[in-house]
């Protein structure tokens, strides 16, 4: 599964010699969540335990003759999850904060020169990860998982606003082991997300 990751990545990072090639930096936030209602209420109450924020490098390489272009990306992401689990005696809940490198390979179309839409997959890799409870000891996390991204965006010149719906394809699974029932405990890392940027062509 790595090789399958760096090899995409290599191929998405190079360019025909004809193929227009653009670059920049990019940066905005995240909210762990399926749909964007959803994102609308958890501002309104804090979102205290789904923001997350992103930033990053970005190539843009148009491709002749089809009018598309193909769109790599490496980005660091920080990400909080709520978890909920029985412990044996009651319902707990903690957060589950992680860090991560996402590496989406969109293929998008320019409308009217000014918008645009994409979609591809998108590679996450675990960085680190820690819990919000002092009786929670993490075991260890699969590293790398498979999802994909669908966005439309606007540019002004150089500036452009994008927001995207990240749909896991893979579960990603973190063990941790609970003092209290002194057992293990299994759950999926890998979230839906809905991801607004800003990114700027160098």
């Amino acid at each position: 599964m790595k090789k399958v990751f760096f090899i995409l990545l290599v191929l998405g990072m190079s360019r025909n010699t004809n193929a227009q090639l653009q670059g920049g930096i990019k940066a905005g936030v995240n909210y762990n969540s399926g749909t964007f209602s959803n994102v609308l209420n958890d501002v309104l109450s804090g979102a205290e335990s789904k923001t997350g924020y992103h930033m990053g490098l970005w190539l843009r390489a148009k491709l002749p003759a089809i009018g598309f272009y193909i769109r790599p990306e490496i980005v660091y992401t920080e990400l909080k999850n709520g978890v909920s689990y029985n412990n044996g005696q009651l319902q707990q809940k903690t957060n589950f904060k992680f860090q991560k490198i996402d590496a989406p390979i969109l293929v998008g179309k320019k409308i009217f020169n000014i918008g645009n839409v994409f979609a591809g997959p998108s590679f996450q890799y675990i960085l680190s990860s820690g819990f919000g409870l002092n009786d929670l000891s993490e075991v260890s996390t699969d590293e790398l998982s498979l999802g994909v991204q669908f966005g439309f965006g606007i540019e002004f010149g150089r500036l452009g606003i994008d927001a995207r719906w990240e749909r896991s394809l893979s579960k990603i699974n973190t063990f941790f082991f609970d003092n209290i029932i002194n057992d293990e405990v299994i759950f999926n890392t890998r979230v839906n997300q809905i991801i607004f940027g800003i990114s700027y062509r160098l």
